[in-house]
């Protein structure tokens, strides 16, 4: 197995559950990926490297199906899963009860719940096909129906559902995770998601970070018997010759450079582990990335001074105003430029776990959306936009760590430009990720497992879940 981020470590499981001895080979000294915590400003602030808030995590099959609790993770649940501040010093709250939702969105309440209840009361069910290849047999065709039907709009279509600006800025909100244009198809499946995943499992976040989850992970594998050897870099696939299986948590441009590495160190005209055909090099050079995120970490005197004191009851804060707001950053962003008022997402978890920084000290994590490879400086703009909706935000500040797009691959290979989706999330890419063989490459005993696969970014596990699947039934048939 190369690479021990959620995907990476979930392919492990899976195998190990079967049987299999299981060795994880992972290049950073700590396993997780996007998924670790550190000490990115002041010693004792302990912040997300990559994600915060993790509604697919305790929503996902895979994981629930896995005893986590024991090996030490605890959900953290804020009162409300999500606010959204509007510039008249109020601010929507996205709330996990139905009732109480419909109450936060007044005229709109009872269209949010038609529109949400269907999927986030069978979300089980929901997630059984969605978190799956799109190309399959659904266990549930008349939900999953409905969804579709919903799910391919734009999500600026979907949200004329709604008559009032307060209800169509958090639709806009949700819908932009998805890191398109939300006049784009398929952009609202986004805001369905996570709007059904608020009131179906809420967005909590692991006690101690992001670490505590790949560490229960870690430590799950572990009692299964696999092993996990950090700070190893893989070089070449060709030097994994003996294994039955190999795995592969990277994306597509990493794959051919580890396919490329072991052809240029072979003079043998014998085919070897990880010879890819060029029909398949072909399509994963074609493979797209998608665009990227610019990031703030701050170390905090106080807790966030914001106009609207509703924001305080929520882990996430989506900074963004209107719904048309939210729509021009977005449009920006597709279309290859930055915004001078971009839609920032905000987590400020050390108000739900203290465990995060010094006594009465607190953390923030912050990004917005900018083209792949950006190199502009987006920090003033993204503070701005904080100041905005919490007058003095600014005087709270100890300390400031800034990522751009070109840091967070230095620090995780498989943000490549930045892009945290493992690949861009067009209709193609969507239906097929990265190509039609979707985890099988055309080299034998050879499996893609990351987000560059079916279902694609989020934390979830399911890439890697669904990938060592399709390995074992290849070699158990």
């Amino acid at each position: 197995m190369i690479g021990a981020g959620p995907n990476g470590l979930a392919a492990a499981i899976v195998l190990a559950q079967a049987g299999m001895e299981v060795e994880v080979l992972e290049a950073e000294p700590t396993a997780g990926g996007a998924a670790r915590t550190m000490e990115l400003t002041l010693p004792g602030f302990h912040h997300d490297f990559g994600s915060a808030v993790h509604p697919m995590a305790v929503g996902s099959p895979f994981f629930a199906s896995l005893p986590l609790h024991e090996f030490g993770l605890e959900w953290i649940h804020s009162p409300a899963p999500l606010a959204h501040p509007l510039d008249d010093g109020t601010a929507v709250v996205l709330e996990c009860d139905f009732a109480a939702a419909e109450a936060s969105l007044g005229e709109d309440g009872r269209a949010w719940r038609g529109l949400m209840e269907p999927y986030s009361t069978r979300w089980a069910e929901l997630t059984e096909d969605i978190l799956q290849p799109i190309m399959h047999w659904p266990k549930h065709p008349l939900l999953l129906a409905r969804f579709g039907l919903n799910a391919m709009l734009p999500a600026a279509t979907l949200s004329r559902r709604f008559r009032t600006q307060r209800a169509r800025a958090l639709f806009a909100g949700l819908a932009a995770h998805s890191f398109m244009s939300l006049e784009e198809p398929l952009s609202a499946s986004f805001g369905l998601v996570l709007g059904a995943a608020a009131h179906a499992v809420g967005w909590p976040i692991p006690r101690g970070g992001a670490q505590a989850l790949t560490d229960a992970l870690a430590a799950y594998l572990t009692h299964l018997g696999g092993r996990i050897t950090t700070s190893t870099r893989v070089q070449s696939i060709s030097h994994l010759h003996a294994c039955d299986l190999i795995l592969c948590d990277v994306t597509p441009r990493q794959l051919l450079a580890l396919a490329s590495a072991g052809d240029a160190g072979d003079s043998s005209t014998e085919p070897h582990a990880g010879t890819l055909s060029s029909g398949y090099r072909g399509k994963l050079e074609r493979y797209k990335y998608g665009p990227a995120a610019f990031k703030v970490d701050y170390a905090l005197s106080r807790p966030i001074p914001w106009n609207a004191p509703e924001c305080l009851r929520a882990a996430t804060v989506h900074l963004g105003g209107s719904m048309q707001e939210i729509a021009a950053s977005e449009a920006a962003m597709a279309s290859g430029h930055t915004s001078a008022r971009p839609f920032v997402l905000l987590a400020q978890p050390t108000l739900f776990d203290a465990t995060r920084a010094p006594e009465g000290k607190h953390i923030a994590w912050a990004y917005c959306h900018v083209p792949n490879g950006c190199t502009e400086d987006m920090l003033e703009r993204m503070e701005a936009q904080v100041e905005r909706f919490a007058n003095g935000f600014r005087d709270c500040i100890l300390a400031r760590h800034v990522a751009s797009p070109a840091e967070l691959e230095a620090h995780d290979a498989n943000l490549i430009g930045g892009d945290v989706s493992g690949g861009a999330m067009n209709l193609s890419q969507l239906l097929f990720r990265p190509t039609r063989r979707g985890y099988r490459t055309s080299a034998a005993k050879v499996y893609l497992c990351s987000s560059s696969t079916p279902p694609g970014g989020g934390v979830h596990g399911m890439c890697g879940a669904n990938a060592a699947r399709a390995a074992l039934r290849d070699i158990f048939p």
